[in-house]
């Protein structure tokens, strides 16, 4: 674990400097990053310009709820170009460089690469909604919901890395995966909102089948006191059980593969 700790810190480290090698292009694409931010703002806009309730949440826990969705965004994208690249280097053998390195295959080749701009811009701007929103919502801070919120966000990223993974991984069996993007893309659109505003049969697909809820509205959950022992347990077992299914896809994927000089 302190080799892939420090690994860690080394590619994060290269990630950060090759993106200020030209800091033209990193501003600008914190710039853009902005562009994108305004738009998910009108989420927030919208729902405190209607004054809309959802069962007994208030706009403001609303708020909340879309500051954990772009907060989680700012995670996901700092290694989301990883995932993306994976079926170029599958179509042009570029994988065959990392087969023989001495690290784990499924480590170098989903994290190596970092994307900073993305990530400042929404962690920013997610964390000022979460705590704008439990300011306004009147919520209780203590030690226990706090650090429970931390964790379950935590659970929630490596939620994310495996349930999102997973599809990429169809890269090693088929051509194209273009489409794929915009499947992914929808899929990770669904957490903007609390689930609630689904119907009943779409909640528990989202919670237990393919469980894009868990990320963000369940430390949402909890901090509301809203968050029931069974859906905690879930919380917490779900990201483990995800994160297993991955690894195994990734073995037989690997196993799988031809080089492409082969």
């Amino acid at each position: 674990m302190r080799k892939y700790l420090r690994l860690t810190g080394a590619l994060m480290k290269l990630s950060l400097m090759s993106q200020l090698e030209y800091r033209i292009n990193f501003i600008s694409g914190v710039m853009v990053e902005m562009g994108w931010m305004l738009v998910k703002l009108l989420y927030v806009a919208v729902v405190y310009r209607i004054g809309v309730n959802i069962g007994t949440f208030t706009p403001d826990h609303i708020m909340i709820f879309i500051g954990i969705y772009v907060l989680m965004t700012g995670f996901y994208m700092l290694y989301y170009l990883n995932f993306t690249l994976i079926g170029h280097m599958v179509q042009t053998g570029e994988l065959d460089m990392y087969l023989v390195k001495p690290v784990s295959l499924q480590y170098i080749i989903t994290l190596r690469q970092w994307s900073f701009p993305m990530f400042l811009t929404n962690a920013t701007a997610g964390s000022i909604l979460i705590i704008a929103g439990w300011h306004r919502a009147g919520l209780p801070v203590s030690f226990v919901r706090v650090a429970g919120f931390l964790f379950l966000l935590l659970c929630s990223n490596l939620l994310t890395y495996s349930l999102y993974l997973i599809p990429n991984l169809l890269s090693f069996w088929i051509i194209s995966t273009g489409g794929l993007d915009n499947i992914i893309a929808a899929m990770w659109d669904f957490n903007n909102m609390p689930c609630m505003i689904y119907g009943k049969w779409m909640q528990r697909i989202g919670i237990f089948i393919l469980p894009v809820f868990v990320i963000t509205n369940f430390p949402g959950l909890f901090i509301m006191g809203e968050l029931r022992p069974f859906m905690f347990v879930w919380a917490v077992g779900a990201p483990v059980i995800f994160f297993i299914i991955a690894r195994l896809l990734w073995k037989r994927a690997v196993k799988n593969y031809s080089s492409a000089s082969s």
